[in-house]
């Protein structure tokens, strides 16, 4: 093996390192406070931890606070510390898992014979914080997978075990600090000194895997942050934010309302919500109109089989309502989940020549989605809820052109509700 290697930096520079040297040594040769700002990295591309030992030559890139990758190994340590708190606090919880999200983190647990509350979220904040003064390392190291086994099944953690049992031998991992354990795959701080402010923000119900048939498992949503001062806007920024929920707004506007008896996630739209709609729908189909679509209207139903072809079934099933069993026999019908396969059966249903293409079909066409009570949040995620739908059928030929106009579409229609700060992904067939 060589005594030296070579280290690819962000900016195209190279530097000839010991073999063995890690992250967080590599960054305090280039400066101090980009040592003291290290929260992870990445090398040839893999997430390490900032104590990873390099062995060969590959491409290192720094995270910090600053960057999203470095946010996610903030929070996901911050989880860690959390799952460490609650152990202490609460005799017999049993940990399931812990991710970091968008804004934060979460932890499901078990809480066994413990009753945990909002009330309670304050001492353990407390706590956390206690324990992240003891500035104690993450270490990530490998084990087999008959240790991680038996590891968890002296805990009696089933969840733990359930996760294990699915994953391949020689892929395993624990991660340590202080006297914690968790299973996890890594991407951490340096230690927990770095977590100087928690707010545990909510607490809910979840159920394990996401599956209603599953045991509800508490979980446990937080945020922290280097500084107290960044806590401290971040508060401030969640109470502007509350002033301009939707949900607030909608009702001190008179646009929309929930009703039980309807159901939970299904908007009853009020008539000055309705006449909103109307008006952004006759907006948005003059600008289809302009940009060559033909508008089509399909049912808020359809057989099973057809989403079975599509795929939607196997994507969505259980994510869906039940299906919808009529007199005759063997035969079932779904709320549809997505648009396309109607308008697919549009297209089938007349013969095309090449020459008539592109065909542009749009809707504005409601689906639905049984989302859990848990995770509905007024319209942004709800049961049903109506798409600004369109396909397109064009020669390969065709496509470039297609694709830019659609882009073209959607930046005038996000240029004049006055949208300039979001981001776009691009889902592609799978092969």
């Amino acid at each position: 093996m060589s005594t030296t290697i070579d280290i690819c930096l962000p900016d195209g520079a190279i530097k000839q390192m010991p073999s063995g040297i890690t992250p967080f040594e590599v960054a305090q040769s280039i400066s101090e406070g980009l040592a003291r700002a290290l929260i992870s990295a990445s090398f040839k591309g893999i997430t390490v931890e900032a104590t990873t030992p390099l062995q060969e030559d590959g491409e290192l890139v720094f995270y910090t606070w600053n960057n999203e990758e470095g946010k996610k190994a903030f929070w996901h340590s911050s989880a860690h510390l959390l799952a460490q708190a609650l152990e202490k606090m609460y005799p017999g919880i049993k940990l399931t898992i812990g991710p970091p999200i968008d804004s934060g983190f979460y932890y499901d647990i078990d809480p066994g014979e413990n009753n945990i509350s909002e009330k309670d979220l304050p001492v353990i904040e407390k706590r956390m914080i206690e324990l992240a003064r003891g500035k104690h390392a993450f270490t990530l190291r490998s084990v087999t997978k008959a240790k991680a086994l038996s590891y968890y099944k002296e805990l009696r953690n089933e969840y733990k075990i359930e996760l294990i049992e699915s994953l391949d031998d020689g892929s395993i991992t624990f991660c340590d600090h202080d006297d914690f354990t968790d299973l996890c795959r890594g991407g951490h701080i340096p230690n927990t000194g770095m977590i100087k402010a928690v707010k545990l923000t909510n607490i809910a119900g979840a159920y394990w895997r996401g599956d209603e048939q599953n045991k509800q498992l508490t979980r446990i949503y937080g945020v922290s942050f280097p500084k107290q001062k960044l806590l401290t806007e971040y508060l401030e920024m969640l109470q502007e934010a509350k002033k301009r929920d939707h949900r607030k707004l909608g009702v001190e506007l008179g646009l929309f309302t929930f009703s039980n008896k309807v159901g939970q996630g299904l908007p009853l739209w009020l008539p000055k919500g309705a006449a909103l709609r109307e008006r952004l729908e006759q907006f948005l189909r003059k600008a289809q109109t302009k940009a060559g679509y033909e508008q089509v209207v399909t049912p808020h139903i359809g057989q099973k089989e057809l989403y079975v072809t599509s795929g939607h079934y196997e994507k969505y099933g259980a994510d869906s309502f039940q299906p919808i069993n009529t007199p005759a026999q063997g035969e079932e019908f779904l709320l549809k989940p997505m648009n396309c396969p109607h308008h697919c059966e549009i297209y089938n249903a007349t013969p095309w020549s090449y020459r008539d293409l592109p065909v542009r079909l749009a809707e504005f066409g409601t689906v639905y989605r049984y989302e859990q009570s848990g995770e509905l949040h007024g319209l942004t995620r709800a049961r049903g809820f109506t798409q600004d739908d369109a396909h397109i059928f064009c020669t390969p030929e065709q496509l470039n052109e297609e694709f830019m106009g659609v882009i073209d579409l959607v930046l005038y229609v996000f240029n004049a509700l006055g949208f300039s700060d979001f981001k776009t992904q691009v889902s592609v067939r799978d092969p």
